[in-house]
Parts: structure tokens; sequence; C-alpha cells
């Protein structure tokens, strides 16, 4: 089962554009189980009083399981990912690259409407 790793941005999609993010990444890998790194619940947290959508992801995260990582986000995810050969779902273009860089699979969000995979 293909284990998937979320970054602070993909938890904000769903209410940002109206996406089912659970039904968007089973039709791109099928069975799989989602985590969310212990960093982007901290970020979400951070942004509850800045970014409306947070309150709303905060509750999305709550449905997946907890990977608890050191350190910031972006550098636990990548880490993690490597490690543990998952795919990463952002649309962050700095972790995009970095993660296209280290040659881990990747899941973002095209058109506005839709994800998409790459380097898998």
């Amino acid at each position: 089962m293909q284990t998937v790793l979320l970054d602070t941005n993909a938890l904000l999609l769903p209410f940002q554009f109206r996406l089912n993010l659970e039904a968007e990444v089973r039709r791109l890998l099928g069975e799989h189980e989602m985590y969310v790194p212990s960093p982007v619940l901290e970020e979400l947290h951070g942004l509850t009083k800045s970014t409306k959508e947070a309150r709303p992801a905060l509750r999305l995260a709550s449905h997946f399981h907890v990977m608890e990582l050191p350190g910031e986000a972006d550098d636990a995810i990548l880490d993690a990912a490597k490690r543990l050969s998952a795919v990463v779902v952002t649309s962050d273009a700095v972790l995009l690259r970095r993660l296209k860089e280290a040659r881990v699979p990747r899941i973002f969000l095209r058109s506005r409407s839709h994800l998409v995979i790459e380097g898998l």
C-alpha cells in the first residue's frame, strides 16, 4: 500500500478549490494510506488566525494518521518521503523542485481543478 504524505497546502486545497483530496489521490494511486507530518499540523495551527481555510484543514487532517517528525515541515517531508518511498501531495513550488531533484514522486494541483502525479 502506498504511503502518502500531505503538505500544509495540500490540506488547504479542498477549501480553496473545492477539490475532493481523498478521491483525487485514490484516482491517481488506488489504495493508499495518508499521513500528516506533525510539523504540518504545527503550521496549520499557526495559520488559524490569518487563513480562513486553516481550521477546516485541521479538521480534515484529523481524518488521517499523524506522523511524528522532527524539524521544519518541508525538510521533514522530504526526509520521510525518501526514507519511506512515499508520495508527497503539495503545491509548494520550492518543495516540488526539491522533491523532483530527490526523485520523490509528487502529486500537485493542475489547472485549479484536479491533481496530477509525477515521478512514480
